[in-house]
């Protein structure tokens, strides 16, 4: 299944000025070997260079080499490809070979399968496509529609409001804190003037005040 819609995508995207070689799924051939305890079994093109994983099974797009590589980005394109071919019923995931050569990918569907085929990856491996998918010059070649839901934008940075009080304010508690703790202006020399014209009789009083008062001036 994932091979044959792997021809469909690369027929439809090779058509395409500019978009240059697509990943092929290598097939696989099953052998009988009626001699053998096992007689059957499976072989495939050997593979040879860097082996790579393009995606992870559970459908993360974590991978450096996925996003940087012209191979990463377009195996990244055919999963958008496939989702929106088949309406968000079927997904192909766990990309990596060598190259442009992938093997042993798998597939999700959902639930209820897709035309009589259930794939054997779990059904959340499609929905944590559509919300971390992030389209490519790829994707917008083949006119593919942006998922809802997914990472397309950035975030833009916001600007965070200043805890620090301006510098007036500061000099204006600082001005009223002096004040608050200024001396009264009527000094203990003076009371005795005050006393005097407040009606203090005979020098008796007078002297007793000075000598209380008189070295605090």
């Amino acid at each position: 299944t994932a091979r044959a819609y792997a021809k469909i995508y690369a027929a439809e995207a090779e058509s395409l000025k500019g978009f240059g070689h697509v990943p092929e799924i290598i097939p696989v051939f099953l052998v009988h070997r009626p001699k053998n305890n096992i007689p059957y079994a499976t072989v495939e093109e050997e593979l040879i260079g860097e082996f790579v994983k393009y995606s992870v099974r559970d459908g993360k797009e974590i991978n450096f080499t996925r996003k940087d590589s012209e191979a990463g980005q377009k195996c990244c394109t055919f999963q958008h490809w496939l989702y929106e071919k088949t309406n968000g019923n079927l997904l192909v995931t766990d990309f990596q070979g060598v190259g442009m050569k992938l093997t042993d990918v798998g597939i999700a569907t959902l639930a209820k399968g897709y035309k009589g085929f259930k794939g054997n990856c779990a059904i959340s491996f499609i929905d944590q496509f559509k919300a971390l998918h992030q389209c490519n010059k790829y994707c917008e070649m083949l006119g593919l529609k942006s998922l809802p839901g997914s990472h397309q934008k950035q975030r833009k940075p916001t600007a965070t409001k200043s805890k620090v009080p301006p510098k007036s304010l500061n000099v204006q508690k600082k001005v009223a804190s002096t004040q608050g703790n200024s001396p009264p202006a009527t000094s203990s020399c003076f009371q005795a003037t005050d006393m005097m014209r407040s009606g203090l009789n005979g020098l008796e009083n007078l002297a007793l005040y000075i000598k209380y008062h008189f070295l605090r001036c």
